[in-house]
C-alpha cells in the first residue's frame, strides 16, 4: 500500500499503524445484497500525485488506481473533478458521486461526512533540506531554532510550524511566502537552488519533488504522521467493502507497487553533460533528422536538439511515463498515427512519427500565434507537455495581462501558473494542473542547444 512507501523514511514508529482501510468487513454477502454500478461515479482533484494531463493523456496515482478498479470490475468511469476537497465531500453527500478518489484525512471531522476506503496513505509534514557532503545537516528538530524556515502563508505548515515554535520555546524564524506568487513546489526549487534554506511540505510530495532534484534531504519529520484514503458516503458501507476487498487482491497490488515507484522513487531527470561540438557533426542520426527536418519547415539542427532533450539520442529510451525511443513518443500518440509501438525504437520510425506530430501541432497553433518564428517555442512545449496545456496558458496569458502570441516573459509565466490551484482552477483552464518548470525549462534547453549548433554545425 501506498503507506507502506511513503512513510517508511519519515517515522520509524509509522509501521506500527494499520495498513488496512475502510472497514473490517469483507464479507460476500454485501456483494450479492449490492451489485456493483454500470458506471462509477468519481471526483478527484487535480495536483502532482492524484490526477492530471501530460501530452494529453491522463495519469496521476489515484486516476491510474480508480481507472484499474473500474475497468477490473466491468464498470464506466465517469470522472469529475473539484476545486477543493470541501467541495468533493459535498458531491459525495448529495449523491452526485459515488466514490472520492482523492486523499481525504482519516480524521474525527472527515468522519461525519465519509467513509474511509482503498488504498491509505500515511505522510508527516517533514523538513526538506539539502544535503552536506550527502548528509542532512539539521537532524532534530530542537536544531531550528534560530533557523530560517519559508512556509506558505495560511497553511497547514505555517500553523505547525507556529505550533512548534511554541513547543520549543521560541526562535524559529518562520518566513511566510505569498502563495499568488510562490507555491510548495517554488519552494522545494528554490531550496534545492539554495535560494532559501528551509521549507516544510507533506512527505509524499517531498518525496515526489525528490525525483526531479537531488542533493535534497527529506526524511526529518516535524509532525505526527496523517493517515487518509479514498472515501464513499457513511450509508455506502458495502461498496467500501467492494473497493477494499478489491484493492487487497494481488493486480491491484501490483499496480499500486508500480504507481508508487514511478511516481515516488523513479527520477525524472538525467544528468546534465556538456554536449561535444567539436566532432562537426550532432549525431549518428543526422542524415534522419535532415530527411524529415524539411517536411515541416524546421532546421535539422532544431530537430537534432530536441532528439537530444528528449533521449540524448538513445533510441531504447524510456521516460517515467512510457515514453519510448529517440523522440520519446507516447503509445497512444504512435497509435494515432498508425505507428506499432513495438516500432517506436526505431530511430527513423520516431523521427518519422515526430515529424508528423510537430506538423499536427504548427497546424493547431497557427491561428494563436501567427508568427512563424515565435510559434516554434509554442510548438516545442505543446510537443513536451502536450496541446491542451499551451491552449490553457494562452488563456491565462490573456485573461492575466500577458501577451499570448509571445513564448518567453509571457505565455511561458502563464503555463507556470498552471502549478497554483489559484490559476488552474480558474475557469478559463480547462485542463487543470501541469508542471510548467519542466516545459519552460525544456523549450529553453532546447534553443540553447540549437543556437549553439547553429554556431558551431554547419547547415
Amino acid at each position: 500500500m501506498r503507506s507502506s512507501t511513503i512513510i517508511s523514511i519519515f517515522a520509524a514508529g509509522a509501521a506500527l499503524l494499520s495498513a488496512a482501510s475502510c472497514s473490517n468487513s469483507t464479507s460476500s454477502t454485501k456483494d450479492e445484497e449490492h451489485q456493483l454500478p454500470d458506471t462509477l461515479k468519481v471526483v478527484t482533484l487535480y495536483g502532482p500525485t492524484s490526477y492530471f494531463i501530460y501530452r494529453d493523456e491522463p495519469m496521476g496515482y489515484d486516476y491510474t488506481l480508480v481507472d484499474s478498479l473500474a475497468r477490473q470490475k466491468n464498470m464506466v468511469l465517469d470522472l469529475k473533478v473539484s476545486t477543493s476537497l470541501s467541495e468533493a465531500v459535498a458531491m459525495l453527500d448529495s449523491g452526485k458521486v459515488d466514490l472520492i478518489a482523492y486523499e481525504v484525512p482519516i480524521t474525527e471531522h472527515y468522519r461525519k461526512y465519509v467513509l474511509p476506503c482503498g488504498p491509505e496513505n500515511i505522510t508527516t509534514q517533514v523538513l526538506v533540506q539539502p544535503t552536506v557532503q550527502g548528509e542532512a545537516p539539521i537532524k532534530d528538530v530542537t536544531e531550528l531554532v534560530g533557523r530560517d524556515v519559508y512556509v506558505e502563508e495560511d497553511s497547514k505548515y505555517l500553523r505547525r510550524m507556529q505550533n512548534l515554535n511554541d513547543e520549543l520555546g521560541g526562535g524559529i524564524n518562520i518566513i511566510e511566502v505569498n502563495t499568488d506568487s510562490l507555491i510548495t513546489e517554488d519552494l522545494i526549487q528554490m531550496v534545492s537552488d539554495g535560494k532559501i534554506p528551509l521549507t516544510v511540505v507533506d512527505s509524499d510530495i517531498a518525496r515526489l519533488n525528490q525525483t526531479y532534484y537531488t542533493g535534497l534531504d527529506v526524511t526529518m519529520p516535524v509532525s505526527l504522521p496523517q493517515r487518509s484514503s479514498w472515501a464513499v458516503a457513511p450509508d455506502k458501507q458495502w461498496l467500501a467493502d467492494s473497493i477494499d476487498v478489491w484493492f487487497a487482491q494481488a493486480s491491484p497490488q501490483r499496480t499500486n507497487e508500480e504507481l508508487l515507484k514511478r511516481y515516488f522513487e523513479q527520477s525524472k531527470v538525467s544528468k546534465s553533460v556538456p554536449f561535444d561540438f567539436s566532432k562537426g557533426y550532432i549525431s549518428q542520426y543526422d542524415n534522419l533528422f535532415k530527411k524529415y527536418a524539411p517536411t515541416i519547415g524546421w532546421d535539422w539542427r532544431l530537430m537534432a536538439a530536441q532528439a537530444y532533450q528528449e533521449s540524448k539520442f538513445m533510441p531504447n529510451a524510456r521516460s517515467w511515463v512510457g515514453a519510448r525511443g529517440l523522440m520519446q513518443i507516447m503509445p497512444a500518440t504512435a497509435r494515432g498515427y498508425r505507428t506499432p509501438v513495438s516500432k517506436l525504437n526505431n530511430p527513423e520510425t520516431s523521427v518519422k512519427v515526430a515529424s508528423q506530430l510537430i506538423s499536427d501541432l504548427d497546424g493547431y497553433l497557427k491561428k494563436y500565434v501567427p508568427n512563424d518564428s515565435e510559434r516554434l517555442k509554442f510548438v516545442i512545449a505543446a510537443y513536451n507537455v502536450g496541446i491542451a496545456h499551451v491552449y490553457d496558458a494562452i488563456a491565462l496569458a490573456k485573461k492575466y495581462g500577458l501577451n499570448p502570441q509571445v513564448w518567453d516573459d509571457n505565455v511561458s509565466k502563464a503555463i507556470l501558473m498552471k502549478m497554483n490551484p489559484k490559476y488552474y482552477n480558474d475557469p478559463v483552464v480547462r485542463f487543470g494542473y501541469c508542471r510548467g518548470t519542466e516545459t519552460v525549462s525544456y523549450v529553453k534547453k532546447i534553443t540553447d542547444f540549437y543556437d549553439h549548433a547553429r554556431r558551431e554545425i554547419s547547415a
